[in-house]
């Protein structure tokens, strides 16, 4: 069972509020982990099981990035204004509301593992450590990798999938039929989907404002901004010790997250056998295994 917050709130950013949550004490000494959620456009919900930590004396922080969940949404706002940079001003604002700035390791997962490993290119000299976990180094990289995992689906999805992108009608229940079949072999592999994930999906299905601008349609088909985003030249200016994760079967495959490994001095690289995108849902007991190692050791 997850274990109840300590404190709940919004922070103040710019004239919009961040939705947080904190697991344990924050007062206590242990830096504390703070958890960046995917999308862009996605929440914390998936990723609420890592407030167990708490349990081992390390304070855990989620909290829902700006235009979803229990943060302000900005359902008229365009593409221009949904930004790499205006989801680290918000990260940078959350840290300094909640006294954290000095001393916190972050765990980014998915576009979380893109937006954390932007903060620590900057060299915040709070950061203790950083967790990217099935995330991208470089969204050029990764695209080529997604039409290949496209061609391999069963005879007939992707020809369905693409019609559809192609006509605009990604919200018919046969794109949503067809895209499933990608996401139960490349994204999370349990049966039934948990509760957890279902939720952000609901989530994210009642406002993909930041979804659809920044990523696209699914999880495969990126159309938004973030297609010709790229880590690689800043990934050499991390210098805190980095843990690097991703599934046997993850969307986010080999070829785009080796830069992580070869271009951040000394980082340390993890493929979860048996688990795609999210590990932490599909193999717990190794995910756990690993970070906590990771989180013991700094």
């Amino acid at each position: 069972m997850t274990p109840a917050p300590t404190a709940k709130g919004t922070v103040e950013f710019g004239e919009h509020r961040t939705w947080y949550r904190v697991t344990g004490r924050l007062d206590e000494g242990t830096p504390p982990l703070v958890v960046l959620h995917g999308g862009p456009g996605s929440t914390h919900d998936y990723l609420l099981g890592l407030a167990g930590l708490s349990r081992t004396g390390r304070p855990v922080v989620h909290y829902d990035q700006l235009g979803n969940g229990g943060s302000t949404h900005l359902p008229g706002r365009g593409a221009d204004f949904w930004t790499v940079e205006l989801f680290l001003a918000e990260l940078d604002n959350l840290l300094d509301r909640l006294g954290v700035a000095g001393d916190y390791v972050l765990f980014g997962q998915s576009w979380g593992g893109v937006l954390a490993a932007a903060h620590a290119a900057g060299r915040p000299a709070g950061l203790r450590g950083l967790v990217v976990a099935n995330a991208p180094a470089s969204y050029p990289l990764w695209l080529p990798e997604l039409d290949r995992l496209r061609a391999a689906l069963p005879p007939g999805v992707d020809a369905t999938l693409r019609r559809h992108e192609a006509a605009g009608t990604t919200d018919s229940p046969a794109y949503t039929a067809a895209m499933m079949v990608f996401y139960q072999r490349h994204v999370c592999r349990r049966r039934p989907l948990p509760p957890e994930l279902m939720a952000t999906f609901m989530e994210i299905n009642g406002d993909p404002t930041v979804y659809h601008s920044m990523n696209g349609p699914s999880e495969f088909c990126v159309t938004g901004t973030l297609r010709d985003y790229s880590l690689l030249d800043r990934l050499p200016l991390i210098d805190v010790p980095t843990l690097v994760l991703s599934g046997e079967h993850d969307e986010v495959t080999p070829a785009a997250v080796r830069p992580f490994h070869d271009l951040i001095p000394g980082a340390r690289w993890e493929i979860v056998e048996g688990a795609s995108h999210l590990p932490h849902l599909e193999t717990p007991d190794r995910f756990d295994a690993l970070l906590t190692e990771f989180l013991d050791k700094l």
